[in-house]
């Protein structure tokens, strides 16, 4: 009985020798590989995780010139100012609605054009809307908005010249100075910047997708529609819970270059003003680096619950991210 127990003991221990030998080798074989990993590794860890130290200053009255150890300790001081200010509930309220709406709209528009462009047929017109589309991705926030604001000039803008040629209105209207028409003009700018350099991960997926299933589809006879809806978007939807996972884990960046531009005029506060731009306004300009990075450390701890939840969530249909 005795040998038995012991032979017993010794079998689970083989497979986990096996697996870890198996490991080393498999990562022997790779060494050329792994030594390509290791400068982008070595940029994430200088870049990325050493500044978190500076994390410990949003717990403290951090002055120029002073060290982090010889700071004063203050504890929550900072986040419950920023939960108690005046201004909280504005810059909440901005973040999550601009943050939403362009999670609304400018998450499935990428998708919707390239389904679109999968049916064009003519390669020639497919390839200018594809450059068209991913052209504006290029462009510096600060031309997008020099044209924006172009286009929508009281003096010489086209949008107001159109306008009363139609006799839509009687007078210019000055668009980027009234609060009611910021959030529209912000989330069709990002659309129209970002949509076409997002369309070509999808393309790429569903250029993945075997031709045969559509030939199949089309025999049993499936339109086009139907071919896009049981076969397109099913192949490709481990890419877009991939995406939208990210994308709900971005929720409270609503933005920080675009809102800057756009929103220069000082009476579009109450409705542009983000985490972002009032850490920018509040902490840095006035030399409240504490306060700031407390207000960071705020968005990052709730950006990864909300990251950790959708991936929880999307695990349930198995493409989650771990």
């Amino acid at each position: 009985m005795s040998q038995l127990s012991v032979e017993k003991s010794m079998q689970p221990s083989l497979p986990q020798t096996k697996k870890k030998k198996s490991g080393l080798m498999r990562f022997l074989k790779q060494w050329d590989l792994q030594l390509m990993v290791i400068p982008a590794l070595a940029l994430v860890f200088v870049f990325s995780y050493i500044p978190m130290y500076g994390i410990l200053i949003s717990f403290q009255d951090y002055k120029i010139g002073s060290s982090f150890t010889s700071s004063p300790w203050v504890g929550f001081k900072h986040f419950n100012y920023f939960f108690n200010s005046p201004e909280f509930g504005v810059v909440m309220r901005n973040t999550i609605v601009i943050s939403f709406l362009k999670f609304l709209i400018g998450f499935p528009a990428p998708i919707m054009l390239a389904l679109m462009l999968n049916e064009v047929r003519n390669m020639a017109f497919k390839r200018t809307v594809q450059t068209v589309t991913y052209l504006p991705y290029f462009m510096s926030w600060v031309i997008v908005g020099g044209l924006v604001s172009s286009l929508l000039s009281v003096d010489s803008g086209a949008i107001n010249m159109l306008l009363e040629r139609f006799n839509l209105i009687s007078q210019p209207i000055n668009f980027l100075s009234l609060p009611e028409y910021f959030w529209g003009i912000l989330i069709t700018t990002n659309v129209w910047k970002e949509i076409g350099f997002g369309s070509i991960v999808y393309l790429a997926a569903i250029a993945g997708v075997d031709p045969h299933t559509y030939e199949a589809a089309s025999i049993d006879g499936a339109s086009r529609f139907k071919q896009i809806y049981l076969i397109t978007l099913p192949s490709i939807m481990p890419v877009v819970t991939i995406f939208m996972i990210l994308a709900i884990g971005n929720l409270l960046s609503a933005g920080f270059e675009d809102i800057l531009i756009l929103a220069a005029d000082k009476s579009l506060r109450d409705v542009s003003d983000v985490i972002d731009t009032y850490v920018v306004r509040v902490g840095i300009e006035n030399y409240r680096y504490s306060f700031a990075t407390a207000v960071g450390l705020f968005k990052a701890v709730v950006s990864v619950g909300l990251l950790t939840l959708a991936n929880l969530i999307a695990r349930r249909s198995g493409n989650s991210l771990w």
